[in-house]
């Protein structure tokens, strides 16, 4: 075991030491840091891609354009009648003898072709595993004839520890507005349930009503129906002991009316439950 983080003397912390840290800060992929313009790439003319300020980490591997600056790429030009994809890369090298690190961007050329081109092979290799030569793909280049007609972006932007804490944010606001809400009434006979006392504003919510409800002897039968803003639902009847089940959707300010009916005897059970469920 070596210290990393620590004074020993002399130098010590080496480039993949570095890059594995940030690995486990980053992640082990390829991506824009959010810095800068982020790497935006832009059409200067058919033969020449400006890419402005920015950082992009692959893995493990930081490289950058200088706030305030932009890289300049030279394109090659297309071909009359014919369509070519080229691809961009951010060239990391490792010189074998000195070990001395490098990175640039490498334009690599497509074939011409009808229809349909194809995006050139590139050097996939992995820097950590001590590889001399590992490209990242960072734009296409599309062309038909000789006019570019797309510059496309291939890497993700990654979110900063703010931007990760504003979107945990904003999920566990979501995760609570998506919590079922429960609504229990003994009322015996009948149940009116006001959702402007348990429902959130603006949201629509799917519901299911269940009414157990049993009567103290066979002989007698009874009915349940259930209403939403006095329109009716559904009845459930003829039975001594019923388990009755209504749904829909609703929103806040709806009501929902439970009223029931039996030709004689007295209740022994009667329990509503309502379920609420954020749907939109």
């Amino acid at each position: 075991m070596k210290i990393v983080s620590g004074r020993t003397g002399s130098p010590h912390v080496t480039s993949q030491q570095f890059r594995q840290m940030l690995e486990g800060i980053i992640g082990q992929g390829s991506y824009i840091i959010t810095s800068g313009e982020k790497l935006k790439p832009e059409l200067s003319s058919n033969n020449l891609l400006k890419i402005r300020s920015g950082m992009m980490a692959h893995h493990g591997c930081i490289s950058c354009v200088d706030i305030g600056t932009y890289d300049e790429v030279t394109l090659t030009n297309g071909s009359q009648g014919m369509k070519r994809i080229d691809l961009i890369v951010n060239r990391y090298t490792r010189n074998a003898e000195t070990e001395v690190e490098n990175c640039s961007w490498k334009v690599i050329q497509g074939t011409p072709v009808a229809s349909n081109p194809a995006v050139p092979a590139y050097t996939s290799g992995n820097l950590q595993d001590g590889d001399l030569v590992d490209e990242c793909p960072a734009f296409e280049v599309h062309y038909d004839g000789i006019n570019v007609t797309e510059v496309k972006s291939l890497l993700s932007v990654t979110d900063g520890l703010s931007g990760l804490s504003s979107n945990l944010t904003k999920t566990n606001t979501v995760l609570e507005n998506r919590k079922p809400i429960f609504i229990d009434s003994t009322a015996q006979g009948t149940a009116n349930l006001d959702t402007n006392s348990f429902l959130k504003a603006g949201i629509t919510y799917a519901f299911i009503v269940i009414v157990s409800s049993n009567i103290s002897s066979e002989s007698y039968k009874q009915e349940i129906a259930c209403a939403l803003n006095n329109v009716n639902m559904g009845n459930n009847g003829n039975y001594y002991k019923l388990v009755s089940t209504f749904t829909g959707k609703c929103s806040k300010g709806d009501k929902l009316h439970i009223t029931s009916y039996k030709n004689g005897g007295t209740w022994t059970l009667f329990a509503t439950r309502a379920i609420f469920i954020p749907v939109s």
